[in-house]
């Protein structure tokens, strides 16, 4: 059903646009939960003082992945070093950096049976979370929606298309919400 309303399918846009953001969000917070092997994305939200400025740490050295369970950050001014060190300890990421003098090391150690499980309980409250925010999303469209058609703006159909393509729309969102909490809950289980 084509409806010739701007504001109708501005709704629509928007809609799928936060949806998008939602799971952007949950993926890059997924990243962020270490699932016992190397990932520089656990250094992500690490903001280190550089010159008085917070700047994250990828912008400060190179960050490399040496084996399954290290992760090297080699600065590229030696005195922050300590500055690094000091603020992955701060941030308590889980991981007790080695500083030798040149570069820090992370090992990532081996995931206990008990983390594993921690991890995937805090996986699912994510996604769970991720998936209220798409339903608070969905009650917003079918507010304005329903303001249009209280104003006679759209007619009681095209409410009912609405309503649809809204569903169609959240229920995508949803089944991609579940698809990647899955994908990380067997990547942290897998040893």
């Amino acid at each position: 059903m084509a409806i010739d309303n701007e504001q109708y399918e501005l709704i629509l846009m928007d809609l799928e646009e936060k949806t998008e953001k939602t799971i952007s969000v949950l993926k890059s917070e997924y990243a962020s939960i270490r699932a016992g092997r190397a990932n520089p994305h656990i250094l992500d939200k690490v903001l280190v003082d550089y010159y008085g400025t917070p700047t994250p740490i990828n912008q400060v050295g190179n960050i490399s992945v040496t084996d399954a369970r290290c992760l090297v950050i080699a600065p590229w001014d030696s005195s922050m070093l300590k500055v690094i060190e000091k603020q992955l300890l701060a941030d308590n990421i889980g991981i007790t950096p080695s500083n030798d003098g040149k570069v820090i090391r992370l090992v990532f150690p081996i995931l206990t049976e008990e983390r594993r499980k921690e991890l995937v309980k805090q996986v699912k409250k994510l996604g769970e979370d991720s998936k209220v925010a798409i339903r608070n999303i969905r009650r917003d469209a079918l507010e304005s929606y329903k303001k249009m058609k209280n104003n006679k703006e759209i007619s009681e159909d095209e409410y009912a298309g609405a309503e649809k393509e809204v569903e169609k729309i959240v229920a995508k969102a949803v089944e991609q919400v579940e698809k990647v909490s899955a994908d990380k809950e067997k990547d942290i289980l897998t040893v």
